[in-house]
């Protein structure tokens, strides 16, 4: 064999090694891609798993009110008023909420308290999403349920790819909020700019992180190493 022949006899094996490590990397990538999905989807579904049989409650009237920092504001003009300020991807709002979210539920549908909902947006994309959704929600008079699905289904990683627009439709059609109007104002950000509010009005309130609790205009401060309701009713209570 000439020499030119063997050349070209390496230069094609060589070629043929190449195509074949570029075939097996694709591979493993297209894999992992594969599994990946799979596994997001097998979350997301057990993720809405907790919202089985949710039932809806009573809707109750909700308002954005400029004069407090574009808050939601629900049964206005009780001699006790709470405000929370909460981002809906935070792992420690989830924390306040599964301790104390029953209660302030209470409170607001019997009238005890007037509750202020500051919607947060400062952990990402998916925030400000949720966040648009959750005013979405109040403006069918389901705020408070919409709210406690969404840290029921929360992920435990931020920005994991869970809260897309279709998964909070989604969300809203699992607790039996299936108007078209919720799904236009998901689906076309309709509340971008209250979102934004809420997040601007940050500074002038003094609130650097969430949960952050006012009750009557002073600061919450837990003395518990967890969230404790009874703390938290005794605290709301002595006003």
């Amino acid at each position: 064999m000439s020499k030119q022949s063997k050349a070209k006899a390496t230069s094609g094996g060589d070629n043929f090694t190449r195509w074949l490590v570029i075939g097996m990397v694709a591979l493993v990538v297209v894999t992992g891609v594969v599994f990946s999905l799979m596994s997001q989807s097998t979350k997301a579904s057990a993720s809405f798993a907790a919202l089985k049989d949710y039932k809806l409650a009573a809707p109750v009237a909700a308002t954005v009110d400029l004069a407090q920092g574009s808050g939601l504001v629900l049964n206005p003009g009780s001699k006790t008023q709470i405000d929370v300020w909460e981002d809906p991807q935070c792992p420690i709002c989830k924390l306040f909420e599964d301790a104390n979210g029953g209660y302030i539920d209470e409170l607001v549908r019997t009238n005890k308290a007037t509750v202020v909902f500051h919607v947060l947006s400062f952990l990402g994309d998916e925030s400000v999403r949720t966040a648009n959704a959750q005013f979405c929600a109040a403006d069918e008079g389901q705020y408070l349920d919409f709210h406690k699905a969404i840290y029921l289904v929360q992920p435990s990683l931020e920005n994991s790819g869970f809260f897309t627009n279709a998964n909070l439709i989604k969300i809203g059609d699992y607790i039996g909020l299936k108007s078209k109007s919720f799904t236009d104002c998901v689906n076309n950000g309709s509340k971008f700019d209250i979102v934004k509010a809420n997040y601007d009005s940050m500074p002038k309130y003094k609130v650097s992180g969430t949960p952050t609790v006012f009750i009557n205009g002073k600061l919450w401060e837990r003395k518990s190493s967890d969230f404790n309701v009874d703390e938290f009713r005794l605290a709301v209570e002595a006003g």
